[in-house]
């Protein structure tokens, strides 16, 4: 695949392939940063990141005390940085830096207002690593069958689709897992998707012992608009304009970074 021509920046109010896959890319950051510091310590290189980039507080690496969840979270975290990597060679220089991404304060904060409690350490241990993952998931799936019908090259769209089905096999991995843990991590999860379903305008399936696919009633994977996401990532509530918090305490890098409403 080329690089996207710089010229694709958003000049007007209009917005471009180029403004949507930085949105995705900053949601790659996000992921590969999560799962890369929990399997091996570190999160992404320098070379990965772009110039400037913002500084990543949080994350540690988790003893696994189960080989199989290990290699998944080592698999996930493997296709997570190959995501970023893709997605920066096709904007090229148009590609925005990693934004300051919190995944210390962030996770205490959905605890608290998801009922959790009043902390949550995703790094803590395997069974917390797995609700930790589950918060991710789902929002980038959603996110990328929304981002779907905004592309106008075919090239992309085709790009994005094969990452939003990568993106469900993981959430379907990381579902299935809850649901083999049981309780409270069932319960978790489940105070977890209702949070998201209050900022991000619905579109979840609660989880149960006979339940584990995320989709409407036409079995189709839910989507969600930018601001919706935004709304999710921020920790924001539904309605009111918000421009960062949440992972993300500075905001997105890009044009797509506040909420319209």
């Amino acid at each position: 695949m080329t690089a996207l021509p710089t010229n694709t920046a958003s000049t007007t109010n209009a917005i471009t392939d180029a403004d949507i896959l930085n949105f995705a890319l900053n949601l790659e950051y996000l992921e590969a940063e999560f799962y890369l510091r929990a399997v091996t310590g570190s999160g992404l290189s320098d070379a990965d990141v772009g110039s400037g980039a913002g500084a990543v507080t949080g994350g540690t690496q988790v003893v696994f005390k189960t080989p199989a969840i290990q290699q998944y979270a080592q698999e996930i975290a493997n296709d997570e940085l190959a995501h970023v990597r893709f997605l920066r060679k096709a904007l090229g220089s148009a590609a925005v830096s990693r934004p300051a991404i919190d995944l210390s304060n962030s996770f205490n904060a959905a605890a608290m207002a998801a009922g959790i409690g009043s902390a949550f350490n995703p790094f803590a241990d395997e069974n917390s690593f797995i609700v930790g993952a589950f918060t991710f998931e789902d929002v980038g799936v959603t996110a990328y069958h929304g981002a779907a019908g905004l592309l106008t090259s075919k090239t992309y769209l085709a790009a994005a689709a094969g990452i939003l089905a990568t993106e469900a096999y993981h959430a379907g991995e990381i579902r299935t897992l809850i649901t083999e843990l049981g309780a409270p991590y069932l319960t978790y999860a489940n105070q977890i998707s209702a949070l998201r379903a209050a900022a991000g305008g619905g579109a979840e399936t609660m989880l149960s012992g006979s339940t584990i696919v995320a989709a409407d009633s036409n079995s189709i994977s839910y989507d969600r608009t930018t601001d919706q996401v935004l709304h999710i990532v921020y920790l924001s509530a539904a309605s009111g304009v918000v421009s960062k918090g949440g992972f993300f305490p500075n905001g997105l890098n890009g044009t797509i970074k506040a909420t319209a409403s």
